[in-house]
């Protein structure tokens, strides 16, 4: 009776911290160089949708601002943010390690790798157009965690946690050195090399929005109709197989989901750690720790933490940009270092 009290108890407070982040991502949008009020956006979202002109008392400035400019890179930077948080919530309860994340198994490791080559090579094709660089970071990203799960399966059928994670990092380890030495061949590109793998928003537009969105929005689809298995096997894997869950199975198809979403987002956004590592965390200090909580409430919070990291690195310096990934690790890394250490005095 307790536990079913305690979790009808996270209703309201899951209900208004789903508000704030809402709220947080209109209030990244509305600062900048420009200032655009919350009723000025509220009003143009309002007029837009009905396919209505826009009343002339809003500047046309701002209304082509707003669409065209700070909506979709904050709608990206939120849904990369959600991505990412979905795929470590996940990969932290499914290998048992609190410090596990989406690049765990060397997403970012192998999608980095991919989009040096394409960098350095200034390699092109015509069909793929602006999309090549972030379909081959996603393929190169996607190849090596196929080529971790395939090691880690030959090793252990069973595809245990601890085996998964150590050539996890072994392979990234690997790819990481072969990252180096391609990038000792940037040459005049070694700038943009760079930009890219501090990760960015800049630039991005509705298609890319409509990309990241599709992926997160997939992924928490599937997830959550997991969550109840993924519940079990975070107690662990003998105790998933006695209650009957196909465990193999189970942890092929997350860590594949967890691949996708962590994929997508270092593909068209660069490399932005921390996000992945703190929102999750946080989560499960305020909801505890089931799943049907964690990954919706890791989706909000994780998207409008990194939206406001974005606003934070457009504006901060304005009208020089530092790249998102700098600010999430300057927020992140002192916060997390603070959990951790209280984690280890309640231990």
């Amino acid at each position: 009776m307790t536990g079913k009290i305690r979790q009808k108890g996270y209703g309201p407070s899951m209900t208004v911290t789903a508000c704030i982040c809402v709220l947080l991502l209109f209030v990244s949008i509305s600062v900048g160089s420009v200032r655009i009020s919350l009723s000025d956006m509220g009003t143009i979202l309002w007029y837009t949708l009905r396919g209505l002109p826009v009343p002339s008392s809003i500047p046309e400035q701002n209304v082509t601002i707003f669409l065209s400019v700070r909506l979709p890179r904050a709608l990206a930077a939120f849904f990369a943010g959600g991505a990412l948080s979905l795929s470590g919530a996940v990969m932290q309860s499914l290998l048992q390690n609190p410090l596990a994340s989406g690049y765990t198994l060397g997403v970012s490791s192998g999608a980095s790798l991919g989009a040096a080559f394409v960098i350095v090579t200034d390699w092109s094709v015509p069909a793929l157009g602006q999309f090549l660089l972030p379909a081959s970071g996603f393929a190169a990203g996607l190849v090596t965690v196929l080529v971790v799960v395939a090691v880690a399966a030959r090793i252990d059928r069973t595809l245990r946690s601890q085996t998964v994670v150590l050539i996890g990092m072994v392979v990234s380890l690997f790819v990481n050195a072969m990252l180096t030495l391609v990038s000792s061949f940037a040459g005049d590109r070694a700038k943009q090399l760079l930009a890219w793998t501090m990760g960015s928003f800049n630039g991005k537009r509705w298609y890319h929005v409509g990309v990241l969105m599709a992926a997160a929005l997939f992924g928490l689809v599937v997830l959550l109709l997991s969550a109840k298995s993924l519940d079990v096997m975070s107690f662990g894997d003998d105790e998933a197989y006695a209650i009957g869950v196909n465990v193999r199975r189970q942890k092929i198809l997350l860590l594949l989901v967890a691949t996708l979403l962590t994929g997508v987002c270092v593909s068209f956004t660069g490399t932005i750690g921390f996000v992945d590592l703190v929102a999750p965390h946080v989560v499960r200090k305020l909801f505890g720790a089931s799943n049907r909580r964690v990954l919706p409430m890791s989706f909000l919070i994780g998207g409008s933490f990194l939206a406001l990291s974005d606003m934070v690195s457009r504006t901060i310096l304005s009208p020089q940009e530092i790249p998102v990934g700098a600010v999430t690790a300057l927020i992140g890394a002192p916060f997390f270092v603070v959990i951790y250490l209280k984690d280890r005095r309640k231990e």
